[in-house]
């Protein structure tokens, strides 16, 4: 047996040479990919783009598509150009710019391809595409941008643009690579993966002048790109565009909802811009001026935008009263303008009468009996339980804090605690008359107009809503939206308490707001004024309708217009009645609107 040893290791150093020589026959003779490969690493990696999904309004119709552009892609390593000046006048760009666009794809990898010229137009692509092949080490990758055919909706729909350095550190799965376009805000940030799509990868051979070859082994390595899903918004495209119509020229913000499911139909920040306006080549230079704008048109107005609620509150004031015990339909107040301004009115009112008339005094009373209900013989520290009781009874409203939109950069408001007045007063040093100014929503009380929308939602559906949203389905299909959209919020009122509060906004339009009754629809509606210490105050109101079977809740805030019942109601009224009847009938309210002269 020891004498075969050095046979079978001589077997085997045979076989394994046998084996070698048979490998670097086929590589070296049959398969010439890789002497292919050899002559310049003529095998080209290219990244198949994948298009973004489309978004379509909640009736079918298209708001946003796909435009194609071309990238021209440089792999340092193999460029080359012989005449500067030609290849400028050919590119249409400067020497600066190809200096610079060289020098950072080089610095980014001598080997790998970035972009030397984005977003070339199909016009100049076609004029190039002939010339390629005079330069070696520059090919054509082919993105798309884009575009609106209805000019609306850009706070909601949002933007697309290049990623960031530091979008690229966070992308742990490092699906991007430098130069890829991902969305930037609203919808098309917020929907990212489900927009996105897939990337495939296609190889392919080019000679050492850098005409294409074809495929590499005939695609069997090629995997294709996979389109984005395509998503259907809550929006109502004729309603989002009436609404933008009667808000040019203005400053604040509408928002309606369908109180049965939370769905947004409108978004309206004014003021707006042309989402088309931040496509393309120009997309920069276009953002730098909108972000310079003192009026602010890329701020998100209906999530970030924070005013007191003024009247509008004293809804919720009554809601808990009556839901506690402490008021009852049949409580009565005097008017006492000793405690607080109010107008003209009816004296004494009853709850019923305090809604219709706004009576400012009424829930100054109101409200000291929700706070101050003897619990402690120390009106400092009675004050302090019964304030942040009544401020666990005001979050359930969904208010003081965020609502949890499909949106990022929501702001949640302010409903102030004990926490608040011991940093400014000192703990135990305040008490009701520091801060009674919450009793008619004013003071440190801060909420958003999309809180107000979904409170107007709370009051259809009589103490429930759903978190407002602004996709209904993903790729045809209604249960891929995230589950939170589906969950009931209960306020923690009994509906019967509804009753009343539906019947009063009802009658305080013809009490405070009589430019919002429309013929044959009832409205039920609240007038707020918010007070704003920079200048005019801000006109508010909320409202719903149809009253006995809600299709639509609205808030609206137009800044630095005065009353509620002015400029905010009637917005509301057009707009409800624009979504209902799908027409208007009080074309002299429309002029008053769209004039503006509310003061």
């Amino acid at each position: 047996m020891k004498d075969q040893r050095p046979v079978v290791i001589l077997i085997f150093i045979f076989l394994v040479s046998v084996i070698l020589l048979a490998k670097l026959f086929t590589i070296q003779v049959l398969d010439d990919s890789f002497m292919k490969r050899a002559e310049r690493n003529a095998i080209q990696r290219i990244v198949d783009h994948p298009y973004r999904g489309l978004v379509y309004d909640r009736t079918g119709k298209l708001m946003v598509f796909n435009n194609p552009i071309f990238d021209l892609m440089v792999v340092p390593k193999e460029f080359k150009v012989g005449d500067t000046t030609r290849f400028c006048q050919l590119f249409k760009i400067s020497k600066e710019q190809l200096i610079e666009g060289y020098n950072a794809a080089k610095n980014y990898s001598r080997v790998k391809p970035s972009p030397l010229i984005k977003q070339i137009s199909t016009t100049d692509f076609a004029r190039i595409q002939d010339f390629l092949v005079d330069y070696p080490g520059l090919f054509i990758m082919t993105r798309s941008v884009r575009s609106y055919p209805t000019p609306t909706a850009a706070h909601a729909l949002g933007y697309i643009g290049e990623i960031s350095a530091g979008q690229l550190e966070r992308d742990t799965l490092k699906y991007y690579s430098q130069g890829d376009y991902v969305g930037l805000s609203g919808l098309e940030r917020y929907y990212e993966n489900e927009l996105r799509g897939k990337k495939g990868v296609k190889y392919k051979m080019v000679n050492v002048r850098g005409v294409d070859k074809g495929p590499f082994k005939d695609g069997e390595y090629d995997t294709a790109s996979i389109a984005g899903k395509n998503i259907t918004s809550t929006i109502d495209l004729d309603l989002q565009r009436y609404g933008e119509m009667l808000m040019n020229g203005k400053t604040g913000s509408v928002v309606a909802i369908e109180p049965k499911t939370g769905e947004i139909l409108a978004m309206i920040s004014a003021p707006f811009y042309d989402p088309n306006e931040l496509t393309g080549a120009e997309f920069s230079k276009t953002y730098r001026r909108l972000n310079g704008d003192k009026a602010k048109p890329l701020f998100n107005r209906p999530i970030m935008a924070m005013y007191p609620p003024g009247s509008i509150f004293k809804i919720v004031q009554s809601l808990i009263g009556l839901q506690e015990g402490i008021l009852t339909p049949n409580t009565t107040l005097s008017c006492n303008r000793s405690l607080v301004a109010c107008h003209n009115h009816p004296n004494p009112v009853n709850l019923f009468g305090a809604i219709r008339n706004s009576c400012n005094p009424y829930y100054h009373q109101a409200y000291r009996m929700i706070i101050n209900q003897g619990i402690s013989s120390n009106t400092f520290k009675d004050t302090e339980i019964g304030l942040n009781a009544w401020r666990e009874k005001v979050l359930k409203f969904g208010l003081g804090g965020s609502l949890g939109v499909d949106m990022f950069g929501e702001k949640g408001g302010d409903i102030p605690s004990s926490k608040l007045y011991d940093r400014i007063y000192g703990s135990g040093r305040w008490k009701y008359s520091t801060i009674y100014s919450l009793s008619i929503g004013q003071g440190e009380m801060q909420v958003t107009p999309l809180q107000m929308a979904n409170l107007a939602a709370i009051f259809a559906n009589k103490g429930y809503y759903y978190t407002p949203h602004l996709v209904k389905e993903i790729d045809g299909d209604p249960t891929l939206i995230p589950g939170k959209f589906q969950i009931r919020h209960d306020v923690g009122v009994d509906a019967h308490h509804f009753d009343l509060i539906q019947d009063a906004m009802a009658e305080a339009l013809y009490g405070t707001a009589n430019r919002a009754v429309i013929k044959d629809l009832v409205i039920a509606g609240k007038t707020g004024t918010a007070q704003n210490p920079h200048g005019e105050d801000h006109s508010v109101f909320i409202a719903f309708a149809p009253k006995d079977d809600p299709k639509i809740a609205i808030a609206v805030y137009v800044e630095n217009a005065g009353w509620g019942g002015r400029a905010a109601a009637s917005t509301a009224s057009l707009m409800i009645e624009k979504y209902i009847k799908g027409e208007i009938s009080r074309p002299a309210l429309q002029e008053y609107v769209l004039a503006g002269n509310f003061n």
